[in-house]
């Protein structure tokens, strides 16, 4: 039985399109701006909707990396982490939004093909610079996607003050 990884798993689809608690998802709240405004930012120290995004692609793709190789490459000091608004404004938003997605669905068909116990298994993390068990990395991914969903909604609300 994979209890826990269907209760990831079902989490991380009910903040993309679902139905949370919280009412909002990621869906939602990007269907309320164009593709001018998600590359705004609407006070110059916060980021921008698609700066946000980037971040979140790049970390889900980091998380990739950890299930097929037992370690990540991603470091809160790698160009990655936070790519600049004018690279993104280069790439686009549709494509920007495809990237994110594709990130969320490679998660979720590889988190399918596991069992509870991985879980419990290790990593080595590049960030923390130590050994870590699967869950640390499932579950931070599960709670930086909140955090970050949360935040969008406040770039959002400024943006249409």
């Amino acid at each position: 039985m994979n209890k826990q990884i269907n209760s990831i798993i079902r989490q991380l689809n009910e903040l993309q399109n679902g139905k949370p608690w919280v009412g909002e998802t990621f869906d939602k709240k990007l269907a309320t701006i164009t593709a001018k405004e998600a590359f705004k930012r609407p006070l110059p120290k916060l980021h921008s909707i698609a700066e946000l995004m980037a971040h979140l692609t790049s970390w889900r793709k980091d998380m990739i990396l950890k299930i097929e190789t037992g370690k990540g490459s991603l470091t809160t000091d790698s160009n990655e982490n936070w790519p600049p608004n004018q690279e993104l404004e280069a790439i686009g938003w549709e494509k920007l939004q495809e990237a994110y997605k594709k990130s969320l669905s490679d998660v979720i068909m590889l988190l399918q093909s596991k069992d509870d116990q991985f879980l419990d298994e290790h990593y080595y993390d590049t960030d923390f610079k130590g050994s870590y068990p699967y869950s640390f990395a499932v579950e931070g991914m599960l709670h930086h996607d909140i955090y970050h969903l949360g935040q969008i909604g406040l770039v959002i609300k400024l943006l249409k003050e």
